[in-house]
Formats: C-alpha cells, sequence, structure tokens
C-alpha cells in the first residue's frame, strides 16, 4: 500500500477515536430567556431553575426570503447555575447555555410522557 493512503488511515482513525470518546452528549445554545426562571430548592438544599430559552435561526427560503424560524429548549441549572439564573437573569436576558440532553418522562392519564431537558453545566451571561 501507498504510504500516504497507510498515514491517512492511520490519521483517519485516530481523530475519530478522539472525537468519539471527547464529545459524546454536548448542546451549546445561544438565546433569549422566554420567560423568568422558576427557582425551586428540595428537602436536601438542592437549588434547582428551571427556564426556557428561544433560539433563532436566520435563512434565505427557496424563493430568495429572509426568513426567522424560532426553537424553543427547557433549560434545567443546579446549584451554583441555579443561583446565578436566581440573582442575575430576567425574561428577555440572552445567555448562552453549554449543556447535554436528558430525556424524562411522566404518567398523565394513564399516558407517559416523554420531554427533553438541557441541563446546563456553564452558563454565560451576555
Amino acid at each position: 500500500m501507498d504510504l500516504k493512503i497507510l498515514n491517512f488511515v492511520y490519521l483517519f482513525n485516530n481523530i475519530k477515536s478522539i472525537d468519539m470518546n471527547t464529545i459524546k452528549n454536548q448542546v451549546q445554545l445561544i438565546g433569549n430567556i422566554g420567560a423568568d426562571p422558576e427557582v425551586t430548592s428540595n428537602e436536601s438544599g438542592l437549588k434547582k431553575a428551571k427556564f426556557s430559552i428561544a433560539v433563532n435561526e436566520n435563512y434565505t427560503d427557496k424563493d430568495g426570503e429572509k426568513q426567522e424560524k424560532t426553537y424553543w429548549f427547557n433549560i434545567v441549572a443546579w446549584n451554583k447555575q441555579a443561583d446565578v439564573i436566581e440573582n442575575y437573569t430576567k425574561k428577555g436576558d440572552k445567555i448562552i447555555i453549554k449543556g447535554k440532553l436528558v430525556t424524562s418522562s411522566y404518567e398523565e392519564d394513564e399516558q407517559i410522557k416523554r420531554y427533553t431537558n438541557v441541563v446546563a453545566s456553564e452558563i454565560l451571561l451576555m
């Protein structure tokens, strides 16, 4: 086999394994807080902030018209991040969230409902 091909195969396999080990369930979002966050504490003192953010996507459609689409994401922040959310944010604020997707379910009227939240690991206020 050609040495260039062997080098490419080696590099490709190493890059692939690095990416697979370092990037798993990671989400990064920039958006605006949709409503004032709800902050609660449980019996053991853990603080939880729940809020949603709107992320806008701008694009040009097939007719050349500019369009905007808004996606809504439910965010959950715990402890120190919940403190930051509680003390420094409100509806409309721009925020950057880094976290992971977590799917939960609950039963309502004998039907299981599933929903996905982004659990924040890092928060940056803008």
